[in-house]
Formats: structure tokens, C-alpha cells, sequence
């Protein structure tokens, strides 16, 4: 299934934020999807600038597991409902916060937990880490904010996307129907034999 993923515009801003309007604190998309598979969440983030431009900027994907509550109505953002977040640090370590309900703390996660590329960043996080709230994970819902470290408290919030609401989690196809199957396992077939054709 395709990812549907937030798109938000250039320059916007908060009007709360005091920090540098810098690129790399300016959303331009962002998706999450959920894998029932292997339960994971892919996180995903692009910017207007390269990542690692701004010493002290990071990222945080806000997550409703069913108890989500607006922390941010002072800024506006009445409808960014969340009980958890997900931190991702320019070196791809950061930590899953369960601010709210079942799972209450935090786990740290070890550099190279995301992966920068230009402006991009991704982070893959076991759904462990997420334990419902009173929702199935297919129903989470999501919003990302950057935060500029060097600024205190709500005012190093730079971005909100979406603006004043919650996207809910795209999820993966379950199973490959049949045809997918055969066709994967016909083409990694003919591979083999290409392979086993060359040796001799």
C-alpha cells in the first residue's frame, strides 16, 4: 500500500519558535508506517535543508496509542494529540518516551537507531517500544515537531507537520497474495540458476 504521508509547506514557521530559521528544521514530509509482519514502525522525515546543518536540532514524532492528549494546545495545536514520542538525535540515537497509560517511561536508543540521508532522516523502532494504549497499532496516529535543543521549553518548537492535527499510520500489506509469492520465489529461481550457469 502506498504510504500517506504529510506534506507541509516551506518557511512555516511557528510563531512561538525563537530559534534559527533553519532548513533543517523545516518539515517538508514525513510518513510512518506499520509492519504487522515483523511488528515495526518506520519512521520518516524530510527537510528543507540537509540534516546536520544546525548544532542542536533533533527530531520528535509524537504517537497516539489511544491516550493521546494535546500537550501543545498553548501554541495552538489543539488537535496534536499524543502519549508517547520518539526522539531521533543527529547521530540516529535518541529514545521512545511513553508519556502517558500502559508502558509508562522511556528506552534509549543507540546511535545509528536512524539513518540520516540529505534531508531525510528514517528510523526503524520495534513495536515493543509502542504497546497499545487502547488502540490497535494500526490505528496510531502521528505528527512530527523539530526541536532546536538550544531553546527552551515549547518555544524550540519549530514545525509541526501535519499543522494542527494527527495522520494515522500507513500499514504495510500483510501477507503477499499467492501470485506475489510464486512470482518471488520463479525470479529468485532463475537467479540461482543464472548464478549456478556462470560458475560452471
Amino acid at each position: 500500500s502506498h504510504a500517506a504521508s504529510a506534506t507541509d509547506a516551506v518557511n512555516d514557521f511557528l510563531p512561538t519558535y525563537t530559534g534559527a530559521q533553519a532548513g533543517d528544521l523545516d518539515v517538508l514530509s514525513a510518513f510512518v508506517t506499520y509492519n504487522p509482519n515483523n511488528d515495526t514502525f518506520v519512521f520518516s522525515g524530510t527537510f528543507d535543508a540537509d540534516l546536520g546543518s544546525t548544532p542542536g536540532a533533533f527530531y520528535v514524532f509524537g504517537v497516539n496509542r489511544g491516550g493521546g492528549v494535546a500537550n501543545f494546545a498553548s501554541l495552538g495545536a489543539t488537535n496534536v494529540l499524543f502519549d508517547s514520542v520518539v526522539r531521533f538525535n543527529q547521530d540516529g540515537s535518541g529514545a521512545v518516551n511513553r508519556t502517558l497509560g500502559v508502558g509508562q517511561g522511556s528506552t534509549a536508543l543507540t546511535a545509528g537507531t536512524a539513518q540520516s540521508f540529505g534531508s531525510t532522516i528514517i528510523g526503524v523502532i520495534s513495536g515493543s517500544l509502542l504497546p497499545s494504549n487502547g488502540w490497535a497499532k494500526a490505528d496510531y496516529t502521528w505528527n512530527l515537531w523539530p526541536r532546536l535543543g538550544t531553546v527552551a521549553g515549547n518555544a524550540g518548537i519549530s514545525d509541526f507537520a501535519p499543522n494542527n492535527s494527527n495522520l494515522q499510520v500507513t500499514v504495510l500489506s500483510a501477507v503477499p497474495e499467492p501470485t506475489t509469492g510464486l512470482l518471488l520465489a520463479g525470479g529468485l529461481g532463475l537467479l540461482a540458476l543464472q548464478a549456478r550457469r556462470r560458475r560452471a
